[in-house]
């Protein structure tokens, strides 16, 4: 009965994809077919590369701006309270640093990381809908769209900024982040459909090495924008305006699974219905297995590595621009420039862990799951003891600045590793096995600002190191529980209708069937 029924499910599928691969082509398909000399799944890489880089701007020009937006005086009495304190490379002498032109709002630290840390609220609350509304809907407008709404939201904030202050700037932070909600979840969505599992960790690297391409670039082109004093408005008017450009080439250019691309290569798409665990599959119909999924101690290790990551990772991310300005005093020009290096050192690291890691799977000298330990262990514990390093080079900004490129490029693997084990995993449910995880590790970007807010009120050199410290065993302790319980194989809640129930299980069915469907699966497994 089994096998009936799971060879009707074949032709079925055969069927789909022949019909995709025998369509007739009007005049403008066979045009646009000849043209694209360039696998489609590489032009998905890079405009999802576009995506993400557009995604992390937006979220990061925030950074740099405050510090430009409130108006903090430096004075020697400040200086006083912290013997430990940092000459400003901007004053000399017993000059009092001149106030910033537009700097007019007083914000203290605690109101400051409360604004940072707003735009993840809306990003947890968004993770797990927009993985539903991507693996419903396809990931192309699920992403698109919610890109779309941050990039109009971040050209408003200057705007809704001078006219509610800081409690309407938090509003517009939680809306941000709810746009950007779906981008991890439908992206992984769209990489499921299209890339054959030994080109992952490569286009893994390629796709979320976005975030670092956005790191620099937002951090980079804030410093210039932000240089002599100019209005920090330019930020967002800049970079939201980079938003909707994307938004336009990516409506022409991408699609939401190879079947459904009008002009993708016969060849390419024969190829990618051959190799690809899923592409428009039966299977992605059937309810989540969220019974199966949550009582998974792979994906349990997957949630304790991502939340160990995001700690490390918005420390860096939302809080090094402060570091730099209140306790190296480097100009906010150096800022940019110390802010966005480390993100260019990660971003060339992730390349190359991802090529050392595809080529160790393809010649056998280790196991999946034992590269994505190998290389969620190197982006854990690496920047878990440079950040340290940094806290105690004190006030040398050139040693510290060396400690951080070296924490962000060792944190590199992470995308070679843990980064991509959710299709490893589920390559059925890749998006919301990725909202589930991004969902918990996201309240990392929560904590940490208002934290570290909390740790430093003083901004000295002493409070910072404690931070650092908390930000070392949040790292070390949840890559433990990753390699304890890290799995790189396919899960068998992912595919019941192949891998049955495991033996014992109480929990009822996952899947749509009838009873009698249901108990040759149960029958099947025991055999």
């Amino acid at each position: 009965m089994e096998n009936e029924e799971s060879q009707i499910q074949a032709h079925k599928l055969l069927g789909q994809k022949n019909v995709a691969a025998t369509r007739k082509d009007n005049f403008l398909t066979k045009r646009l077919r000849s043209c694209c000399i360039i696998p489609q799944r590489y032009i998905l890489g890079v405009m999802g590369l576009m995506g993400v880089c557009n995604a992390y701007t937006m979220r990061v020009c925030l950074n740099l701006a405050i510090t430009q937006m409130v108006n903090k005086t430096i004075t020697n009495e400040t200086h006083a309270i912290d013997p430990y304190a940092c000459s400003s490379g901007d004053v000399t002498g017993n000059e009092t640093e001149i106030p910033k032109p537009y700097a007019i709002f007083n914000w203290n630290e605690t109101t400051q990381g409360l604004i940072l840390g707003g735009f993840y609220f809306g990003y947890a609350a968004t993770q797990v809908p927009g993985g539903y509304l991507a693996e419903k809907y396809g990931g192309k407008w699920t992403l698109g769209l919610g890109l779309l709404s941050t990039a109009l939201f971040t050209f408003l904030t200057p705007f809704v900024t001078r006219l509610g202050g800081a409690t309407w700037l938090f509003i517009l932070r939680v809306l941000q982040g709810m746009g950007e909600g779906p981008t991890m979840p439908a992206l992984m969505i769209m990489l499921a459909r299209w890339v054959p599992p030994n080109e992952r960790s490569f286009q893994g690297a390629l796709v979320f090495g976005g975030a670092q391409i956005g790191n620099i670039f937002g951090s980079y082109m804030s410093g210039i924008l932000l240089a002599n004093g100019a209005n920090w408005a330019y930020v967002f008017y800049f970079f939201g305006g980079f938003g909707i450009l994307w938004f336009i080439l990516w409506s022409f250019l991408c699609y939401s699974t190879p079947n459904s691309h009008p002009y993708i290569s016969k060849k390419e798409l024969a190829y990618l219905n051959k190799k690809v665990t899923t592409a428009d599959t039966a299977n992605i119909k059937d309810p989540v297995p969220w019974k199966g999924l949550l009582r998974s101690a792979p994906v349990w290790a997957l949630v304790f590595a991502a939340v160990g990551h995001d700690w490390g990772y918005y420390t860096m991310v939302t809080d090094l621009p402060k570091y730099s300005q209140d306790v190296l005093k480097n100009k906010i020009e150096t800022t940019g420039i110390i802010t966005s290096v480390p993100y260019l050192a990660m971003w060339i690291s992730s390349f190359l862990f991802g090529l050392v890691c595809d080529l160790c799977i393809k010649k056998g000298w280790h196991t999946i799951k034992t590269g994505r330990i190998i290389h969620t262990t190197i982006a854990a514990t690496g920047p878990a003891i440079c950040i340290i390093l940094a806290s105690y080079a004190g006030c040398d900004s050139t040693k510290a600045t060396i400690y951080f490129v070296l924490s962000m490029a060792l944190m590199g693997g992470f995308y070679s590793g843990m980064k991509v084990n959710a299709l490893d995993l589920a390559p059925n449910y890749a998006g919301t096995l990725t909202s589930l995880v991004n969902t918990t590790s996201t309240f990392a970007g929560i904590a940490t600002p208002y934290l570290i807010g909390l740790l430093t009120p003083d901004s000295t050199i002493a409070q910072w190191r404690v931070a650092f410290w908390v930000c070392f065993a949040v790292l070390v302790g949840t890559n433990v529980v990753y390699i304890i319980w890290a799995d790189g194989k396919q899960q068998w809640w992912d595919d019941v209708r192949q891998y049955g129930y495991p033996p014992g299980w109480k929990h009822g069915p996952l899947i749509r069937e009838n009873p009698e469907q249901a108990e040759a699966v149960q029958l099947s497994d025991k055999q």
